[in-house]
């Protein structure tokens, strides 16, 4: 019965955001890819319902309640007809926890996607997209883990343009951003951004044409993740500076930052630089786009 699911980073190319409306959720616009490294979720045999967390950020994501696995488990579960026979799940927590990169939607989303598919439940790909969706903000981007313009709460999906695969570098220096402290922040700023979908093209060819037009778009929560976290700024700075980046930017509401680069070469160059300037951070190369297979 052993199976299992990739939960793979998400990755936020650029984050537009709006003021909140009165229901005091902001609204929002954003490019989102995925990276061919993040955590894994294996399917067992079990007497019951259980979830064991291993890997090195497995303290960060305690099997609680609120784990976003357990809670994706229980709700799809709640939806099948008829027993299913008891679960366990195993995750290996290899992404940062608090980090921008939306680790614990993409667990959600893996644990739907497996429990599904091993159990053999006869439920549609909207009912999951919904059930994704009810799990947070990023949950029914997350779900399938594929390139994506995400609008409204982040529920509004729509086809991204066509990406070349992107050769990049995630770099987090240690320390966990709390989304709600950021977007106090931004509504302490005031500085809200226009969330109409932006004209893009169909398709861009290149890293370097992707990064052109990136670069007159925006993360609209990187300043305030900047201020209640002087940290990640350094990791920014730093990014920016090098020879290799095309692009340096937060993803997300913080945490971890993302360098787009030229190529596989340039990629690998600038993370072991980065790697010996600065071994406290947590570094990865990587690539951009998905869905990536679960074999990863």
């Amino acid at each position: 019965m052993a199976r299992t699911a990739f939960a793979p980073a998400k990755v936020n190319l650029f984050l537009h955001v709006g003021a909140p409306g009165a229901d005091g959720y902001h609204p929002i616009c954003s490019l989102m890819a995925f990276a061919d490294v993040g955590d894994r979720l294996t399917l067992r045999e079990a007497v019951a319902l259980r979830l064991d967390v291993r890997g090195p950020f497995a303290a960060g994501a305690p099997a609680t309640a609120e784990n976003l696995v357990l809670r994706a488990a229980h709700a799809l579960l709640a939806r099948a007809r008829g027993p299913v026979a008891p679960i366990g799940l195993v995750l290996e927590k290899m992404l940062p926890v608090a980090a921008g990169l939306g680790g614990g939607s993409s667990d959600a989303g893996a644990a739907l996607r497996l429990l599904r598919e091993a159990l053999d439940l006869a439920i549609e790909d909207a009912d999951l997209e919904r059930l994704a969706a009810e799990l947070g903000a990023d949950g029914a981007a997350c779900l399938w883990g594929r390139p994506v313009v995400a609008e409204g709460r982040g529920e509004r999906l729509s086809r991204a343009p066509s990406l070349p695969v992107l050769d990049a570098v995630l770099v987090n220096p240690g320390v966990p951003v709390s989304t709600p402290a950021v977007y106090r922040a931004l509504d302490a700023s005031g500085r809200f951004g226009e969330v109409a979908r932006p004209s893009m093209p169909e398709a861009f060819e290149t890293a370097a044409e992707l990064a052109g037009w990136l670069s007159s778009q925006r993360n609209d929560l990187e300043r305030p993740a900047v201020a209640t976290a002087p940290e990640v700024g350094a990791v920014l700075e730093t990014l920016a500076g090098e020879r290799e980046t095309l692009l340096a930017r937060v993803s997300g509401s913080g945490g971890t930052c993302f360098a787009l680069c030229g190529g596989d070469i340039e990629a690998e160059g600038l993370a072991e630089r980065l790697e010996a300037m600065a071994p406290h951070w947590w570094v990865r190369r990587c690539r951009l786009g998905g869905p990536w297979p679960d074999e990863r």
